[in-house]
């Protein structure tokens, strides 16, 4: 049985690494399986502890995640806690008796990109998470239910987004049955101020549970949004190796969080990752390897961490710029 407290306790910062399943949608070539074993390997081995490894969707178009299921044992093997996407019945069917311990569900917050996305309305996505939510409750493992808020800050297809309707679509999904919702940046429209107040917001609605943020760099406003939400309540923080990542049916959905900056900036702000930059590094030469046509960006990948003690626990004087 997975426990949410056990797996995201709220009071501690947990990272996501999400480049095995959301820095690959939408990639012109992926790493074979021997790579993405290597590439969560190594990662595993830096101490990241949280992975989306890959999405339940038919192979014929979308093939880059046709391993998912070697992933998950991997994972498993491993220690380390593994997340797969499910975007409709049969994906969620697929993903519980792949014994997953986390099953990741997309609800959008505009009708306009939930049609394009999942073919559906939100209500019938809410009515989605229901189902399986239900199903994961009477699967021996009881997997998490985690809801991505799609476009949760402004949706290219409709335009702005009523915070309001994001914090009563994220009841819903609760009410539904989801254990946890995080909020998604899907196109990097939001800047500080706004990730700040609506994760305030869904902070005072969750009754005392974690939430997360799921963040795109497009705008380059990232890093300053993951500080404002880090800042605001949220304790669970997406990121991608590299910076890989997008929505196919999100026009400009270029680019998550790079997860190896997103690692020193928590650290910078005083929350303990556990996980070593330069141990992280080398699962990034895995995935530059595989896929040398592909964009990887980054500052810490550039310059790396700086010649002083900026981890948590130094001093004042020591953690200044």
């Amino acid at each position: 049985m997975t426990a949410l407290a056990d797996v995201y306790p709220k009071d501690r910062i947990t990272l996501r690494e999400v480049g095995l399943r959301d820095g690959l949608q939408l990639v012109k070539t992926w790493p074979d399986t021997d790579d993405k074993l290597l590439w969560l390997s190594r990662e595993a081995a830096a101490g990241v502890a949280h992975f989306e490894v890959g999405s339940f969707l038919p192979v014929k178009t979308m093939p880059q995640f046709a391993d998912v299921r070697v992933l998950i044992e991997k994972a498993r093997d491993l220690g380390v806690h593994a997340a797969a996407l499910a975007l409709n019945e049969r994906g969620a069917d697929d993903a519980i008796a792949s014994l997953v311990p986390e099953l990741v569900c997309v609800v959008s917050a505009t009708d306009a990109h939930s049609e394009a996305n999942m073919r559906r309305s939100r209500k019938a996505a809410v009515t989605l998470v229901g189902s399986t939510a239900d199903k994961a409750a009477a699967a021996p493992h009881k997997p998490l239910v985690h809801v991505g808020l799609s476009v949760a800050f402004g949706c290219p297809l409709a335009g702005d987004v009523p915070a309001g309707d994001v914090i009563a679509l994220a009841e819903d999904c609760l009410e539904a049955g989801a254990d946890m919702v995080s909020l998604a940046d899907t196109v990097g429209f939001a800047g500080p101020a706004q990730v700040a107040a609506l994760s305030e917001a869904l902070e005072k609605r969750v009754a005392g549970r974690p939430f997360g943020v799921h963040l795109h760099d497009t705008r380059g406003m990232g890093i300053a949004n993951a500080a404002a939400a880090l800042s605001a309540g949220a304790s669970v923080l997406d990121g991608s190796l590299g910076g890989l990542g997008g929505c196919p049916h999100a026009p400009g959905a270029s680019g998550n969080v790079v997860f190896e900056d997103l690692v020193f900036l928590c650290e910078r702000m005083g929350f303990a990752t556990g996980i070593d930059l330069q141990a992280l590094a080398h699962a990034r030469e895995v995935a530059v390897g595989a896929m040398p046509g592909e964009p990887f960006v980054g500052a810490l990948a550039k310059v790396g961490p700086p010649k002083i003690a900026w981890r948590a626990g130094a001093t004042a004087a020591q953690a200044m710029p």
